[in-house]
């Protein structure tokens, strides 16, 4: 017979507890680059309904960030950080590859022991990282589990770009999930597609661009760094199509119906894509569509707790309802889920 192995006791229920984001000082509006980009305010609306991103100073980093909206959720979840167990941190912005920004965060709100880990997902990042979160409590791995979703994309656009430049912007959010009386985040619905990595990604590798950069030295060419570049059409054409069964998966998993929802969060890519998906899903007139793109712009991995955030905060929704999240992009990733809105600071 083989020797059991212990196990933590399982938790039937999840939910998250709190809530809380870091919106950067500097608000950037359209009139500040359209000229680098030839464009138009009245072109970035109608094509994004972008009228106004926030981009990071020097002192806004990845943790700084991070840092800010964590405090935040636990005060919102009434817990305080020795009773957190993990910290997962997503983000796509992290401009080294190590040590990973989920442990220096820990560290900085007085952790010790944590584990603490990135997340690569690209704009699904946090329904990812949630989904991570939810399945350790259930399994009696940690008590309470931080998910943060951060950018700094400002550090990766080429400000003249015309199909980047306008579109994204940097931010944090940040959740703790614990045990709860009743279910309050739904199984997760989500996958990838490898075979459209082109639509987003960064146009070289590191290694090519030490290549280009040994080659100036040597006085033989030049050297760009990389930027983050994005065929917004395939990106569009790919999310209106197919996110539609990523979403009603994400209901018959939750065992829920587009009826039963009070609130939408969906990735805060283009305004045009979530109309698109209000349509196409047939929500009621009463379920508030979060639309903080239009002031916030595309934040990546935060875009879904700051979108959250801003419904909240607004009294569009409360605490307590049920909403539909949905996190898209880059991989071409998605993952979604059914949740319980959590209380905010």
């Amino acid at each position: 017979m083989p020797t059991p192995i212990a196990t933590s006791i399982p938790v039937t229920h999840t939910g998250i507890l709190g809530l809380g984001v870091y919106r950067p000082r500097r608000v950037v509006p359209n009139a500040e680059i359209v000229e680098a980009i030839d464009s138009s305010d009245e072109w970035i609306k109608t094509r994004s309904g972008i009228a106004a991103r926030h981009w990071a100073d020097d002192d806004e980093t990845i943790v700084s960030m991070s840092t800010a909206a964590a405090r935040d959720a636990l005060t919102a979840a009434g817990i305080t950080a020795e009773q957190v167990d993990a910290v997962l941190l997503a983000t796509s912005s992290q401009m080294v590859l190590g040590p990973s920004a989920g442990a220096v965060v820990a560290t900085e709100l007085g952790m010790h022991d944590t584990a603490a880990y990135d997340i690569s997902a690209g704009c699904a990042g946090f329904c990812y990282a949630l989904a991570d979160a939810a399945n350790l409590v259930r399994s009696g791995q940690a008590r309470h589990v931080l998910v943060i979703g951060v950018e700094r994309l400002s550090d990766l656009l080429d400000r003249a770009d015309r199909g980047t430049a306008f579109i994204f912007a940097d931010g944090a959010g940040a959740v703790v999930v614990g045990a709860a009386e009743q279910e309050g985040i739904g199984p997760v619905a989500w996958g990838s597609d490898g075979s459209r990595t082109s639509a987003i990604k960064q146009d070289k590798d590191f290694q090519q661009y030490f290549a280009e950069v040994a080659a100036a030295e040597a006085g033989g060419g030049t050297t760009v760094r990389p930027y983050i570049r994005m065929n917004g059409t395939e990106v569009f054409r790919w999310a209106v199509t197919f996110l539609e069964q990523a979403c009603r998966e994400a209901l018959r998993l939750a065992g829920v119906t587009a009826a039963d929802l009070d609130a939408f969060v969906p990735h805060q890519a283009n305004i045009r894509i979530t109309d698109a998906l209000v349509r196409t899903l047939d929500l009621p007139d009463d379920v508030a569509v979060a639309r903080d793109i239009v002031d916030t712009g595309n934040t990546s991995a935060a875009s879904i707790p700051m979108a959250m955030e801003q419904l909240l905060r607004s009294g569009a929704a409360e605490p307590g309802q049920t909403a539909l999240l949905l996190g898209f992009g880059a991989g071409l990733a998605y993952a979604g889920q059914v949740v319980h809105l959590p209380p905010i600071a």
